[in-house]
């Protein structure tokens, strides 16, 4: 179980300009990997009422539940790691396990066992180191969507600030304010809810 604080840059693409950054990078087939975004909230979304989010990530066989909340930079995240056991009873009967997650989940004044599973959101993904960091180049299905974004995770946020913002103009690619995946699977989930509840 662990705390760190995640800084990235993000910026949606265009399927031609993912296609564009694949070849400018010589990234092919063999270089993604799959993982699945598992996410949580109350009824009412509690948790994005406070600018967070919960989700259990599945990679490579192993599973990680992690809260993500506001911090003065980025993002403050609380991981958990998961048996399968643990990670399968919380998406089938939506029971999430005691530790670190919940104790933070409930100093946020949300009601722990009152969280549900919400669905997934299944990534491709393929990782370049680039200057000091990590660039990433994602594929997205949710909720009969799906999308196309560059992240770019770094130790320090204005050298890794001026190094996206250089990779973007470079490629001719523009900057557009880009929600995380967590927001965007919530939005959309948000959006076919009130759609439903109203038609």
């Amino acid at each position: 179980m662990s705390q760190h604080l995640e800084i990235e840059f993000k910026n949606m693409l265009t399927k031609y300009e993912y296609n564009q950054l694949k070849e400018a990078f010589q990234i092919n087939e063999n270089n993604f990997f799959t993982q699945e975004n598992h996410y949580f909230d109350t009824a009412n979304f509690a948790l994005k009422e406070k600018g967070s989010a919960l989700r259990i990530r599945q990679k490579k066989g192993s599973y990680e539940m992690t809260l993500k909340q506001p911090a003065s930079q980025g993002l403050l995240e609380t991981n958990q790691i998961l048996t399968s056991i643990q990670a399968h009873e919380a998406f089938n009967a939506g029971r999430l396990p005691e530790g670190l997650v919940k104790m933070a989940v409930e100093e946020l004044g949300v009601n722990f066992n009152m969280l549900a599973y919400f669905g997934a959101l299944t990534t491709k993904r393929a990782e370049v180191k680039y200057l000091s960091g990590l660039l990433v180049l994602d594929y997205s299905t949710y909720l009969n969507m799906e999308d196309y974004e560059l992240e770019y995770e770094v130790e320090e946020y204005e050298t890794g600030k001026k190094a996206f913002s250089d990779l973007l103009k470079k490629h001719h690619i523009p900057e557009r304010p880009t929600l995380n995946k967590i927001r965007r699977f919530y939005e959309e989930k948000y959006r076919q809810s009130t759609n439903f509840s109203t038609e």
